[in-house]
């Protein structure tokens, strides 16, 4: 059953002559039905203000107004993509707001919502990684989100959930997203549903911010990992010497064993080792 009136993506696509360009990261998802999936992830979205990141032609954010949403702010860096996105504004009046732009440059914080606000989205392949960093690392915290319903490659989003129970995949991004959220990856998408396919299966991961998350400095957490995971396969005692202190004693100040390796550490010991650093 169509969740609006508005022609098929496919007619779309084709009438605007949208092509997916590999530079920009884009696999456009035609199934409405797939896309409505992933907008009922984030919960009811009445009173509901989203961000959603690398729109396209638009097939998520039908999907978002048509499940209620309040009001979409889409920002969309393809300015080719921009003319179907304004038929849609125009399908429904007052509630989506077009930016053309890019998304690394924009902070949610700016956004004046009058209740909740949700940043759910398709993720550019090449840039969904440095956004979920730039909005869980910041020093003010909780965020001005309220949840995150976002699409990776499915081996990045291991990486968000994982942690020293899944050694390979355990690295910083997990012990960030880890300690300021509660993360899950909620479903896995064929590659089929894309156009043009890519080559691996994606996953749309919910990201729920941690109201009271273990105390500590962002950047120093990011600096201690850093020195860990980037030789990870060494002790602590060694691969912590780059912070320019005493790993020995570094580790000793919190009762962690300085022979342990990064990937055995959990999200608590490194917030704890952040904590030691910062007092050093």
């Amino acid at each position: 059953m169509p969740i609006d009136t508005l022609p098929p993506l496919r007619d779309v696509i084709a009438r605007h002559g949208l092509q997916a360009q590999k530079a920009l990261g884009q696999n456009f998802l035609f199934d409405l039905n797939l896309t409505s999936r992933i907008a009922r992830s984030a919960g009811p979205l009445d009173d509901v203000t989203v961000l959603e990141v690398g729109p396209g032609p638009g097939g998520l954010t039908r999907a978002l107004l048509a499940a209620g949403a309040k009001k979409v702010i889409a920002i969309e860096r393809d300015r080719r993509c921009i003319p179907a996105l304004e038929e849609i504004a125009a399908h429904y009046p007052g509630r989506l707001t077009i930016i053309e732009g890019d998304a690394l440059a924009f902070d949610p914080s700016s956004i004046k919502a009058e209740r909740s606000l949700k940043i759910i989205a398709n993720l550019p392949y090449n840039i969904g990684t440095a956004l979920l960093m730039k909005w869980i690392d910041g020093d003010v915290w909780p965020p001005r989100f309220d949840d995150l319903v976002l699409m990776f490659q499915r081996e990045v989003a291991e990486r968000i959930v994982a942690t020293p129970e899944t050694p390979n995949d355990y690295g910083r991004l997990g012990v960030f997203c880890g300690w300021r959220t509660d993360a899950k990856i909620l479903f896995d998408v064929s590659p089929q549903a894309f156009t043009p396919p890519p080559k691996i299966v994606s996953s749309v991961v919910r990201l729920t911010p941690r109201l009271n998350p273990m105390a500590c400095n962002p950047r120093i957490l990011a600096r201690v990992t850093q020195a860990a995971f980037g030789q990870r396969r060494k002790m602590l005692r060694q691969s912590l010497k780059s912070l320019g202190v005493d790993p020995i004693a570094l580790c000793e100040n919190i009762g962690l064993d300085p022979t342990a390796r990064a990937e055995t550490v959990t999200i608590a010991q490194f917030v704890a080792l952040a904590q030691s650093f910062e007092k050093l």
